[in-house]
């Protein structure tokens, strides 16, 4: 008796392809994802946070970790600040310059700092509610810091370094652009409502981030 030769393939051949099947479409899926990536317009891609913003500190009402690279592409003055000194009345201008051009991507980083005439003896929340109480300042605050010599913050550190010009009493002020560049100081004695500083900011504004 013939016996006939059985030609069907296994059941196993079958589930066997099929694996194959699902294995290929990881690889179809990094292929088209590498594409895409390097099709992706240069422009569209996220914005690389700069060297001067590359920085932690505590927000000072409540300690909080921020990151200062939530500030990039912004035009920035960054300004040491004491409660207890003759120029402590320039919370007032620089609340009133920060509620002028917030909304055209300017904003205020302020350091407490205990470093000139121990004029900013108290804890973070003791500035904190002197600020608030007393100017109503809104613009972000950050814990108290030294701001000169050895011990300074890095932020500190990387804008003496840029301009060569340290802090010499409270109220020091560092304007940087929206490209993240250290581009100007001014003295304590610099109104926040001067002609040049504000002119300064007006001109950053103006460019392009």
């Amino acid at each position: 008796m013939q016996v006939e030769d059985n030609k069907r393939p296994f059941p196993t051949q079958k589930a066997t392809d099929l694996g194959d099947s699902f294995l290929k479409i990881p690889f179809i899926v990094l292929f088209i994802s590498a594409l895409m990536w390097l099709s992706w317009p240069k422009d569209s891609q996220a914005m690389t946070c700069p060297a001067s913003l590359s920085h932690q500190f505590l927000r000072l009402q409540d300690e909080a970790p921020q990151d200062l690279c939530q500030y990039s592409g912004k035009v920035i003055l960054v300004v040491n600040t004491a409660s207890y000194c003759g120029f402590t009345s320039q919370y007032e201008g620089l609340e009133q310059l920060y509620a002028k051009y917030k909304d055209q991507g300017f904003v205020i980083l302020g350091f407490p700092s205990n470093d000139f005439g121990k004029q900013e003896p108290g804890n973070n929340k003791e500035i904190a509610d002197f600020c608030h109480n007393t100017y109503g300042v809104k613009f972000p605050m950050f814990a108290k810091s030294s701001v000169s010599g050895k011990d300074a913050n890095p932020l500190f550190k990387y804008l003496i370094e840029k301009t060569g010009t340290k802090p010499r009493w409270n109220f020091y002020k560092y304007i940087i652009d929206r490209q993240g560049n250290v581009v100007e100081s001014f003295n304590s004695m610099a109104s926040p409502n001067s002609k040049k500083l504000t002119s300064l900011v007006e001109k950053l504004l103006q460019e392009k981030k």
